[in-house]
């Protein structure tokens, strides 16, 4: 009777806040503690059916409710989460993690060079006590990936390199704050126009799955396109020059040139110059001479000042572009052939984000020229300043007045 009693007793404190399978267990719990004729002693104590009670020392022998993914704690429950009390936490950490941030240009994911254990010291050092495993719930919220070993190692890694990426870093930060634009440039990869595979799923019914054609011959194409990129870092706006010629840095400072006089002019209206970053290689490489006269001549007839870094050698993928840009663009065409230049310049121009990028495409008919060579006298007329680390990487070129 004792034993009734006490069971009873506990039972009256807890059951108004059991909702039915809750009861269940509870009363499963008393009986299996209970042991032979644990279920009758319960049933007496609390009226709840014999049968109930068996069903729940069933649930007992279950997986629980939470290693299956069922929330249990009401929204809102529990500790604050750090960031939430302190939401600087966060945008500082992603001011740690800026300059090195790579991506890769066929996904949105980024990843850096730091550990989670250096950030978390370097979080500390500015009075910010934050574990590294908090460091790291913030980075996959950013949509950042531990990433393992891939070949993304584009050659040996200059001495400097993350030097340079600071040197970038300070630049953009400085243009930003002066509300002068900063744009990331490149040229993504050829692309064949015809009823070509491209790679990727979309949804179809089986019946009208897409049929393309089995081997990709350029005898076969109606032609094939370099999609020359300019990507606005603080506006988060894409333009798109769509060329159906050779890529080369005359289409390079056109597309640069189309975006300022169709986009960027109407934006940045008060400003007087302007920073660019590119791959050290291709078209607009550091080394290109035609890449600097054509800039010069762009700098005549805007009368901008026109600042460029370059990334090192081996780091194409640490360019915004990369994973800002032409990763959405793969991401929004994969799976459709590109039939013709409408078809792939409305799928650039339809690509967007959650985070709110809009992307503008135009398709450029022009011809251009290979194998141009400048000549030293021609170069020298370049009105260029050098920063005193890596020149090479790191210029102004100046409006000439005469």
């Amino acid at each position: 009777m004792e034993e009734i009693n006490n069971i009873k007793a506990r039972y009256e404190l807890i059951k108004d806040h059991l909702d039915e399978r809750s009861k269940r267990l509870f009363c499963a719990t008393e009986a299996k503690v209970l042991g032979h004729g644990g279920i009758k002693t319960v049933h007496l104590a609390t009226n709840v059916s014999p049968n109930t009670i068996s069903n729940g020392l069933k649930e007992l022998e279950e997986e629980p409710m939470s290693k299956k993914g069922v929330r249990v704690r009401k929204d809102g429950g529990g500790r604050k989460k750090v960031v939430d009390q302190n939401p600087e936490i966060e945008k500082k950490l992603l001011e740690l993690v800026e300059p090195t941030v790579r991506g890769e240009p066929q996904s949105a994911l980024l990843w850096t060079t730091k550990s989670l254990r250096n950030l978390s010291k370097q979080l500390k050092v500015m009075g910010y006590n934050v574990s590294h495993v908090v460091v790291g719930d913030i980075l996959k919220a950013n949509n950042f990936s531990l990433q393992a070993n891939s070949k993304t190692d584009e050659g040996k890694s200059h001495i400097d390199r993350d030097k340079q990426f600071n040197h970038i870093n300070n630049k953009v930060k400085m243009f930003q704050q002066n509300q002068d634009p900063v744009i990331s440039v490149d040229a993504k990869k050829k692309e064949l126009i015809g009823n070509f595979k491209n790679d990727g799923n979309e949804w179809h019914s089986q019946a009208n799955s897409p049929k393309v054609k089995v081997y990709d011959f350029l005898s076969d194409a109606e032609g094939k396109i370099t999609p020359y990129g300019i990507y606005d870092i603080d506006k988060n706006l894409g333009w798109v020059n769509v060329g159906i010629d050779k890529d080369t840095a005359e289409f390079a400072v056109q597309s640069i040139r189309n975006w300022w006089y169709k986009m960027g002019k109407e934006i940045y209206k008060d400003s007087k110059k302007i920073l660019i970053n590119a791959d050290g290689g291709g078209s607009n490489g550091s080394r290109v001479r035609l890449f600097k006269t054509q800039l010069q001549d762009l700098a005549n007839e805007t009368d901008l000042e026109i600042t460029v870094s370059h990334f090192p050698p081996g780091t194409s993928k640490w360019n915004k572009i990369e994973h800002r840009l032409f990763s959405y663009i793969s991401k929004n065409w994969r799976g459709r052939p590109l039939i013709s230049y409408e078809v792939a310049v409305n799928l650039i121009a339809s690509t967007t984000t959650q985070n709110g990028l809009k992307v503008y495409c135009e398709l450029d008919e022009n011809k251009y020229e290979t194998g141009i060579k400048i000549s030293d006298e021609e170069f020298n007329k370049i009105n260029i300043t050098k920063d005193q680390f890596h020149g090479e990487w790191n210029y102004t070129i100046l409006p000439n007045k005469n």
